[in-house]
């Protein structure tokens, strides 16, 4: 059963950190192992959307509910679909200077056994490759975030 908290500082605002994250239709863009998107519906606080994910030859797709307190907080709790469970939060604070502290959580596991050891044996590769996308997804947004790349990585470590 994965579970991983992280904190990160990133130099946009909580609205524009918000709005990435919370644009789960344009995922398959830029998320690795996002192969398509669907949103089932969407307001200012709630959304509920279906996504495909995969690896090789193996795709599969859930529903998530998506509860949103912008610009602060989003929540994503799991529908249906291949998983048992799955849990994410993400806070979004701002940092003072401009920038955003932002926590995230996820918590998941699969109902079958050959997702379960698949995603055991690459939750932290994975998890990596996700957050990095979102960095990445960032900077195209909103601009140059070398310096503050820097400084996130070091105090993901830091904090591990």
């Amino acid at each position: 059963m994965p579970r991983h908290s992280e904190k990160r500082n990133l130099p946009y605002s909580p609205e524009e950190m918000f709005d990435l994250v919370a644009d789960v239709g344009r995922y398959q863009e830029f998320l690795p192992w996002v192969a398509a998107t669907r949103i089932r519906s969407n307001s200012d606080t709630l959304m509920i959307a279906d996504l495909v994910v995969g690896f090789r030859s193996l795709k599969e797709t859930f529903t998530s509910r998506v509860e949103k307190q912008r610009p602060r907080h989003i929540t994503v709790d799991y529908v249906e679909g291949p998983l048992k469970y799955l849990k994410n939060d993400w806070e979004f604070t701002p940092d003072g200077k401009g920038g955003t502290d932002i926590d995230f959580c996820v918590d998941f596991a699969f109902k079958s056994r050959i997702f379960e050891t698949i995603a055991g044996q690459m939750f932290d590769r994975a998890l990596r490759r996700m957050i990095a996308a979102f960095e990445e997804r960032a900077h195209a947004l909103y601009g140059d975030a070398s310096s503050a790349t820097g400084m996130s990585r070091s105090r993901a470590q830091s904090a591990a």
